[in-house]
């Protein structure tokens, strides 16, 4: 290694490790960060989503889909990548679902392999520790044997580039995404796949989706996760069932103080990145039988019941519905850029 060579390597660990000195300085012990979909009404590219996360003085900026990068040239990313180390934000990559088989799937980037492959590359050049991807979601319970099927797809395409992942040092994260895998069945892909390149980026609010108690989740997660996208939930009560609704943090029915605790102990090192996704909801009619065709096995475990529990401590709250005309894009921004920086604020007061 050159002399050149290995200052700016020094320079950009240097960075790196006065960015995530920032929560200890802050009195927490977590690195805190943004996924980009908390903002994506904006509609900005790469560069623009790390001078916010900048401007915001915080630890990560996760670009979790591929699109928001303006191409996939080397000069480009390692703008970005030095963009990124100037202002002390570590980048984490991540993109869409890699199961062919998933409602999901779009074959944009090639085969589900050449996908995760590019992914992994983007992630080596940006100094991402992984290249995050997901299955699908709740829909691909209901197909033709079931999520297992999917499973065994994913499982595929990651051992497919497990040699590119162990030769760039990057950890492939699944996701547990919009109700596609329960926690158990999560584990269960990672260590099929192998828990030495595999893990887990956790979403307690797609826990919640997939009728898991974000605690509970953590729990069988925690010690496999390697990324995270987080935001609060809350739950309530109707006639059919119960329904949810995706909240900033600090304003939902999980307790984030024991939360952040909790995980920092299973996931040392892992930043929290908010992912808020708030303002709709979304019911969940257990009450009926046909609903427990996708969850077969789940009614009557501890999980469920804690998250009966959690609906039945919850109230209603209002949806966001920005206003029709020239003004909607404006008000959908403020909006999600309102719900991650109370996020981040209450982040920062009790963690």
């Amino acid at each position: 290694m050159n002399r050149r060579s290995f200052l700016a390597q020094t320079l950009a660990a240097a960075t790196t490790a006065a960015s995530f000195s920032r929560a200890a300085a802050a009195g927490s012990k977590l690195a805190i960060g943004l996924d980009h979909f908390s903002v994506r009404a904006t509609g900005w590219k790469a560069a623009q989503f790390i001078d916010y996360a900048a401007s915001l003085k915080l630890d990560t900026m996760f670009i979790s889909e591929l699109h928001v990068f303006e191409n996939f040239e080397d000069a480009y990313l390692k703008g970005l990548k030095e963009q990124a180390d100037r202002a002390g934000v570590k980048l984490y990559v991540g993109t869409g679902s890699v199961c062919k088989t998933s409602n999901t799937w779009k074959d944009i980037y090639g085969t589900p392999e050449e996908h995760l492959g590019l992914t992994i590359r983007i992630a080596k050049a940006l100094g991402s520790p992984v290249a995050r991807c997901y299955l699908g979601n709740q829909k691909d319970r209901a197909t033709d044997g079931g999520i297992q099927k999917h499973i065994e797809e994913v499982i595929k395409t990651i051992k497919a580039c497990q040699s590119k992942a162990e030769g760039e040092g990057i950890k492939i994260a699944i996701e547990n995404h919009a109700g596609d895998m329960q926690s158990h069945e999560l584990k269960a892909l990672i260590e099929a796949a192998g828990k030495g390149y595999v893990g887990a980026n956790i979403d307690p609010g797609n826990a919640v989706w997939a009728l898991e108690e974000p605690m509970m989740h953590l729990e069988v997660l925690g010690p496999l996760t390697v990324c995270s996208s987080v935001r609060d939930s809350m739950l309530w009560e109707d006639d059919n069932g119960a329904v949810v609704q995706w909240t900033a943090i600090g304003e939902g029915l999980v307790d984030y103080k024991a939360y952040a605790k909790r995980f920092a102990e299973l996931a040392p090192g892992v930043p929290l990145q908010v992912e808020t996704i708030s303002g709709f909801a979304r019911p969940f009619s257990w009450k009926k039988d046909d609903f427990w065709t996708i969850f077969p096995n789940h009614r009557d475990t501890p999980m469920f019941k804690a998250w009966l529990d959690m609906a039945k401590r919850g109230h209603k709250i209002d949806s966001f519905k920005a206003p029709d005309g020239p003004a909607k894009k404006d008000a959908e921004i403020a909006y999600q850029k309102a719900e991650a920086e109370r996020s981040f604020a209450w982040l920062r007061a009790n963690v």
